[in-house]
């Protein structure tokens, strides 16, 4: 039987790359672990133990998923991150500094079971939630 430990990694698909970068490395903290813009439009970032994928809509790889992400056609529901413990003022504060608009924090159930987390969205309309870390 097959056993989930942990999200591997997401892809998405972008028309906005240079905006998508700024907010996943400015706003979220994640590093670029590898590159083949030539190759195949990918960039990949480190997001703690997983990897977030964006794919440049008119490249190769990306031409495979069809049109551009729109609000109404998005190419995932949500994704969650769960991130170090802080306290929900200071996630706010963070968020709001960087222009982010932020729901309410609420308490949902997740792979570490129930919790407190928020809704985000990227410069793509791709929903992300955040949870801390136990």
């Amino acid at each position: 039987m097959l056993e989930i430990l942990a999200i591997d990694h997401i892809v998405l698909r972008t028309i906005k790359l240079d905006e998508m970068l700024e907010f996943y490395i400015k706003v979220l903290g994640c590093t670029i672990e590898r590159e083949t813009p030539e190759e195949t439009g990918l960039t990949q970032l480190r997001a703690g133990k997983a990897l977030i994928d964006l794919v440049t809509v008119n490249s190769r790889l990306g031409a495979l998923g069809g049109g551009k992400p729109t609000k109404k056609e998005r190419n995932v529901d949500h994704f969650c991150l769960q991130i170090k413990s802080m306290s929900e003022a200071d996630i706010l504060n963070h968020l709001t500094k960087h222009g982010i608009k932020v729901g309410e924090f609420t308490s949902r159930y997740g792979a570490q079971g129930l919790g407190n987390s928020v809704y985000i969205e990227d410069p793509e309309s791709n929903v992300i939630e955040l949870r801390c870390q136990k």
